[in-house]
């Protein structure tokens, strides 16, 4: 049975989701127009819908998988769940309000709250058994204040240069941390080729965290060199032709990467390399 597959038409969602599908081993669409892309090689065909409306076509079983934003994902209340964290797309949800006002969260009740996300506002007001007024717009909340029509505001923020641009600064908690996921409809249970898709997202995920570190040492200053580069499992380890030093490989944890050679420097490693991982199955 074919997977039909709902990923985002536009904007950087979609960019990020089409690159990662690529390294996946996906075919994608070279014309941004295309609304529907077949892949016979993987028995997959990709929608290219609205990511606001991708959690409805999913819950409704119409599509049996697709990427979108957690955000978006519980704001539709649609029957589905995310099956998988893609680890691109990451922002915030916060309440916002003029800088020189200083408010609290506790100032909220009674509040004419903007947001483009009522639904997971009205969750969140729900869950904190508190009243205030939601303005729902679609999209530029930032003007809602200004223009009358709202107190405050609930949106989305990844940097907060809009924001300040607005005059507008964030209080309270974080209402909920958002990225790029899988979903699937509550309740359905994986195809083989849906448990595919997820293996390989998996493998790019991980790929992306990490970097394989090759460096050479001596017998003598092995065992401290391991301990910097202990890997996955466990790190490769090869005798060289030159007696008494060996060759390693290990996983490493991108971002620590440069700190990691300058230890293993100074515990005696010399030759280190390192090259980027595209993908891979632990």
């Amino acid at each position: 049975m074919t997977l039909r597959i709902a990923v985002p038409n536009k904007g950087s969602l979609a960019e990020s989701s089409a690159l990662m599908l690529k390294e996946a081993g996906y075919r994608q669409r070279s014309d941004m127009r295309d609304l529907v892309l077949i892949d016979p090689d993987n028995d997959v065909e990709f929608y290219y819908l609205r990511p606001r409306d991708i959690a409805v076509y999913v819950g409704s079983g119409e599509l049996e998988a697709g990427i979108t934003g957690r955000d978006l994902l519980i704001d539709s209340g649609a029957d589905a769940s995310e099956i998988l964290e893609l680890n691109f797309g990451r922002s915030t949800f916060r309440f916002a309000g003029p800088t020189e006002a200083k408010l609290g969260e506790k100032d909220l009740a009674g509040k004419r709250i903007a947001t483009a996300y009522p639904g997971l506002l009205a969750g969140y007001l729900k869950a904190k058994n508190m009243a205030a007024d939601i303005v729902r717009l679609d999209g530029a909340v930032e003007s809602s204040i200004r223009l009358g029509v709202a107190d405050v505001i609930a949106d989305v923020v990844s940097t907060g240069g809009t924001l300040r641009a607005a005059g507008l600064s964030t209080f309270g908690e974080v209402l909920l941390e958002s990225e790029a996921v899988l979903i699937t409809r509550n309740g359905s249970a994986n195809s083989k080729t849906i448990e595919t898709l997820i293996r390989r997202l998996s493998g790019v995920v991980i790929a992306r965290q990490y970097v394989l570190v090759d460096y050479d040492v001596k017998s003598a200053d092995l065992e401290s060199a391991c301990a910097l580069t202990p890997g996955i499992e466990s790190p490769t380890i090869s005798p060289l032709q030159k007696s008494d030093w060996n060759a390693v490989r290990a996983m490493v944890k991108r971002s620590d990467i440069n700190r990691i050679m300058d230890e293993l420097w100074a515990v005696g490693a010399r030759g280190i390399l390192v090259t980027d991982i595209h993908a891979c199955r632990l």
